[in-house]
């Protein structure tokens, strides 16, 4: 399936194909279309992290290059990262060369306002790291956004700036990558969606990378992600459900933090901050998430095989031959499935 190379003008034109798991239907149309597929009274629920400009060029003390993406944030001033030799997203990820051998201590600077440390190698790989920043509060973050660009991949046509990683109602910035399936969401689509009686709710959750380039660490994703779910949000869910109303998810970010939580409390949502390392996968069966809104992916990919908590194989293999040769395009740039009975 070929891959959006940019982000569309007009999000509305975007396409969706609903996939009914239970009477095992597909039905072609428009994101514009989404209001009409869902009731009054389900809860959509979105992710508002914004996406941090999380891809730093620097040089070694050595004055070798190198590129450190930022994977999420540990505490203030920490972050988990990854590393990549000399280029950049020009090269296709899984070509691009290995970085230079760096140990805790080992200092990367990108630039005379922005250094780091490292402070901690993975036994997984030499390119799994923790570093530190030597800056911290205002100076920090004036200095990311000064020298950081959003994480991009060759597919891409050109470089991206910041404001096409983000979606519409972004808040915290607190995502290494674009929390991409509500990234069509337009503002006149959210509120059709109000006036219809559907409900919106929202929560944080710091979506991580989608690929690192070394099939050993890919295997690993996604890694465990920080999240924090308000009070309102719990509400709006417990209401859903206890009026047998549909709770749906805009992207697999979303349904990992609500089931993440819920399995950490019981089968309980609760409200506030936590981890989770939660991997949906085909047995996995939802407590709280009753359908997903989310981006087209190749089969291939491991995206792909986490629709399988949603819906049973042979229909999704079947949606994704129709999407391909229906023409629908792939990756965080590209066309959506509402996996929804």
């Amino acid at each position: 399936m070929s891959p959006a190379a940019w982000p569309r003008e007009n999000p509305l034109d975007e396409r969706l194909l609903h996939v009914d798991p239970r009477l095992g239907r597909l039905r072609d149309g428009r994101i514009a279309d989404l209001p009409a597929l869902l009731e009054p009274g389900d809860l959509l629920v979105v992710n508002d992290g914004a996406t941090l400009p999380a891809s730093l060029h620097g040089a070694t003390g050595g004055g070798a290059a190198v590129e450190v993406r930022l994977i999420g944030e540990l505490s203030e001033g920490r972050y988990a990262a990854l590393l990549f030799g000399a280029g950049d997203w020009r090269t296709r990820t899984e070509d691009r060369p290995a970085p230079p051998a760096l140990g805790p201590g080992d200092a990367v600077t990108f630039g005379d306002d922005l250094s780091a440390a490292v402070e901690r190698v993975s036994p997984a790989s030499p390119r799994l790291v923790e570093i530190a920043f030597r800056e911290r509060g205002a100076p920090l973050w004036s200095a990311l956004y000064r020298r950081g660009r959003p994480i991009q991949y060759a597919y891409v046509a050109a470089p991206l700036e910041l404001w096409h990683t983000q979606t519409r109602y972004a808040s915290r910035p607190l995502c290494a990558e674009l929390p991409s399936a509500g990234r069509p969401l337009a503002w006149g689509l959210l509120l059709e969606l109000l006036r219809r009686g559907v409900r919106v709710a929202s929560l944080t959750h710091a979506a991580g990378i989608s690929s690192t380039g070394e099939p050993a660490l890919d295997a690993l994703l996604p890694l465990p992600e920080r999240f924090e779910i308000p009070e309102e949000t719990v509400a709006a869910v417990r209401e859903a459900k206890a009026s047998g109303h549909r709770v749906v998810a805009v992207g697999t970010t979303v349904t990992r933090a609500l089931e993440g939580c819920a399995a950490q409390h019981g089968g309980e949502l609760r409200a506030g901050p936590g981890v989770t390392d939660l991997v949906l996968h085909p047995g996995f069966r939802p407590r709280v998430v009753d359908g997903l809104l989310t981006g087209v992916h190749d089969p291939t990919e491991s995206h792909f095989r986490l629709l399988e908590a949603f819906a049973p194989a042979p229909l999704l293999h079947r949606a994704n031959a129709y999407a391909e040769q229906a023409g629908y395009l792939c990756h965080e740039f590209g066309d959506s499935y509402l996996v929804l009975s």
